[in-house]
């Protein structure tokens, strides 16, 4: 007879609400945090690209900071009571309303800047916390044989979800700072001003919107695990269930090397993301009409990633998909850096953008664009490998817990990454100065990562 892990464990329609969930959470990543919104908050609520990637990393590491500090005694507290949509539905609620909130910036009024940021640290806690939870109920849902599969097709519809709605953005809200008119020619819909920047601001409300009607079938169809202690005892159990973690490392060694690893990779990867579209601004000259399109571009490529790499990972493991990716990322990253309005290569000089050529018309663009295609197809495997690796090395009777600690290795230091590109970036006036610690970050999370040794089976 075969074995309760080698049956499929739920309905198609449980896993298409969990599946829909990224789909649902993607343009918060997407609209807000890389391609329309930072760069309007850096250019225009700010003012200058330079110190609004400043600001923006600052407040990108305070939320770092708060997730790192709560997320491991919360995931403890999620495995005590068993259930996840509860922790999934508050935290959700948060990146809504911090989401909806953004709409208050203005262009070049200051005094709208400190409540966006506000907004912005709870919608970024909210997502995080809620993603969390959400990693957690895989094991419920397909054999472990199955799960790299199932995360990459996860991520590979996130992905799509953020593709559609960042071209509904571009066609028919964001506009052309010169033109005044959408990508399609049209002027904003529902009347917003146009002076105003006002499509630009509605990304925080769409992206509400959007979460709220498409995480709906998660609680619908997608099956919870089964109640266990109340919120009060689950507290004491879960302090006792940490303490016991702590005092079995050495039982799990390879899933500590592993945290470690993923704790300077990721760092890297939040800043690449968290500031690619605000140097494209910088150093090319981007406006959202441009920034929306390199958007779609890599998330066409990252939906190929995705579910690519969740087929490598079932076939080749988790810990090879992860290196690969990290060899190219550093690659990609020294190829940004050699980017300049006039400049490829770092000495070979080319044309710059001129008005009136049409949109990627000089050489430094379709460098930068073609750079953004790899980065965009192998950061897809990259996040979605580091999660089916955890899944395979954690205890199962713990594995929100070490989902906190997973999110833990990526916050506990994820405002490093941020605050050394901010800082240099203040120190040196220089977004390419800022932008170079990148490279590290990926190298030295690779090492970590090769020197673990991970059991064939967890691979």
């Amino acid at each position: 007879m075969a074995s309760r892990d080698s049956r499929r464990k739920a309905s198609r329609l449980a896993i298409f609400g969990w599946v829909l969930f990224a789909w649902a959470g993607q343009p918060y990543f997407t609209l807000i945090l890389t391609f329309i919104y930072a760069p309007y908050f850096a250019s225009a609520v700010v003012g200058d690209a330079t110190r609004g990637q400043s600001i923006w990393g600052f407040a990108t590491a305070t939320a770092g900071i708060i997730i790192a500090c709560t997320s491991p005694i919360l995931g403890a507290v999620a495995d005590a009571t068993g259930r996840r949509k509860p922790w999934i539905a508050a935290f959700g609620a948060l990146l809504a309303v911090g989401s909806a909130v953004l709409w208050v910036a203005k262009p070049g009024d200051a005094a709208t800047i400190m409540p966006a940021l506000i907004a912005f640290v709870i919608a970024s806690i909210g997502a995080e916390f809620a993603h969390i939870f959400y990693n957690t109920m895989m094991p419920m849902l397909v054999p472990r044989k199955k799960i790299g599969s199932l995360s990459g097709l996860g991520w590979a519809v996130g992905y799509v979800g953020g593709m559609i709605s960042l071209i509904l953005s571009l066609a028919f809200f964001s506009t052309n700072p010169e033109t005044g008119r959408t990508l399609l020619g049209f002027m904003p819909a529902f009347g917003l001003d146009t002076a105003a920047r006002e499509g630009d601001r509605a990304m925080g409300p769409l992206t509400a919107i959007w979460f709220v009607v498409f995480a709906t079938p998660l609680f619908l169809f997608t099956p919870d695990g089964e109640a266990r202690y109340r919120f009060g005892p689950a507290i004491k159990h879960a302090l006792q269930a940490l303490v016991d973690t702590v005092r079995a490392a050495r039982r799990h060694r390879d899933l500590w090397f592993f945290l470690l690893a993923n704790m300077i990779y990721t760092d890297g990867l939040i800043a690449l993301f968290a500031f690619g579209g605000i140097y494209g601004v910088g150093q090319l000259g981007w406006h959202t009409i441009e920034l929306g399109l390199f958007g779609i571009l890599l998330t066409i490529t990252g939906t190929i990633g995705a579910y690519v790499g969740g087929k490598l990972d079932d076939r080749l493991g988790a810990k090879t998909v992860i290196l690969g990716s990290l060899v190219i990322l550093a690659i990609c990253c020294c190829g940004i850096l050699s980017v300049s309005r006039d400049r490829i290569l770092f000495f070979l000089p080319v044309a710059p953008p001129m008005l009136g050529n049409g949109i990627f018309a000089s050489t430094a663009e379709r460098l930068y664009l073609a750079l953004g295609a790899l980065i965009g197809m192998v950061a897809a495997p990259l996040q979605a490998a580091s999660r089916t690796l955890l899944v395979r090395l954690a205890p199962r009777d713990r594995l929100a817990q070490f989902f906190g600690l997973f999110a833990l290795s990526g916050k506990l230091t994820s405002f490093m990454g941020p605050f050394l590109v901010a800082a240099v970036t203040a120190a040196t006036a220089s977004q390419k100065a800022g932008i170079s610690v990148l490279v590290v970050f990926f190298f030295v999370g690779g090492i970590l990562l090769a020197s673990a040794r991970i059991r064939a089976r967890s691979l």
